[in-house]
């Protein structure tokens, strides 16, 4: 029994940096969605989001620091610090001259930004299937495949891709706040392609979000040349298609649970002061 749970230990520590780096990179944008368009209701969907960010961060620190570094060393250091004085720029801009009401301003529409960038992050820990199938070959005993290792891989995947559910959620929420929800459809739509192709480049040939800053060149020059082939349409496609469809389900259950969890206080509540109709449904997570 010692053996099995030592081998399960061993097993399942093997995954922990790459995993919680993922994560990490999958609840960012759940983070910038917060802030961006929506504050949640619940206090431990907000603070879980950040202790999970805190906790999927540190096993990574070291090689966070070092890819920093080397990028530094890369771009060099008066790229960097122009960077860093042309963004300390904007925000001044931003807090003493962007103030009107109404105005986004230049941190949001940088946020929205990043917000994109990273979003594919989220549904890619999808096919990170890949690593445990690799495993399962590595002739571990069944009941450490099936008590240790897809457990951990479900947990992993089910975190990553609900916080790129409660992200595109949260923008839309944001979109029928503007008065702009007939528009909600076509915008997922548009993430779930948007995702499909930024998985694709993740996957298969290996670009990282920030390749935006650090490698645009050769970003554009892929999305523009190599991405209109058969292979690539098709893989694409079937990604969308999956994606589409566990947003779909697994935003039915989240609607769900919020509902039944707010349902004893709307009963509390006067008529008309809780939003319980589908049309005016405000997402109460």
């Amino acid at each position: 029994m010692m053996g099995l749970i030592l081998e399960a230990l061993e097993a399942m520590g093997h995954n922990v940096r790459w995993m919680s780096w993922n994560l990490f990179l999958g609840l960012l944008p759940l983070a910038l969605s917060f802030w961006l368009f929506r504050k949640p209701r619940s206090r431990w969907l907000l603070w879980g989001t950040w202790v999970l960010l805190g906790a999927s961060f540190v096993p990574s620190t070291r090689h966070v620091l070092g890819y920093l570094r080397h990028i530094v060393q890369d771009v060099g250091k008066t790229y960097v610090l122009g960077a860093i004085v042309i963004t300390l720029a904007l925000m001044a801009l931003d807090i003493w001259v962007l103030r009107q009401r109404g105005v986004r301003s230049l941190r949001w529409w940088g946020g929205f930004f990043w917000f994109i960038a990273f979003l594919p992050n989220a549904p890619y820990v999808l096919t990170d299937i890949i690593h445990l199938i690799e495993q399962i070959k590595q002739n571990h005993s069944v009941w450490t495949v099936t008590l240790a290792l897809i457990p951990q891989y479900l947990a992993f995947m089910l975190a990553g891709f609900g916080a790129y559910v409660l992200s595109v959620m949260n923008l839309g929420y944001y979109l029928k706040q503007q008065g702009w929800s007939r528009f909600i459809l076509a915008t997922e739509t548009i993430v779930h392609a948007l995702s499909a192709i930024g998985i694709y480049l993740g996957r298969f040939i290996r670009f990282n979000s920030w390749d935006i800053l650090t490698n645009p060149d050769e970003l554009v020059n892929t999305v523009m040349n190599d991405l209109i082939g058969k292979r690539p349409v098709v893989v694409m496609a079937a990604t969308f298609v999956v994606i589409a469809v566990l947003y779909w389900l697994m935003k039915q259950v989240i609607l769900g649970i919020s509902q039944r969890f707010y349902s004893s206080q709307s009963e509390s509540e006067p008529i008309g002061e809780s939003a319980t109709s589908a049309d005016s449904i405000d997402l109460r997570f």
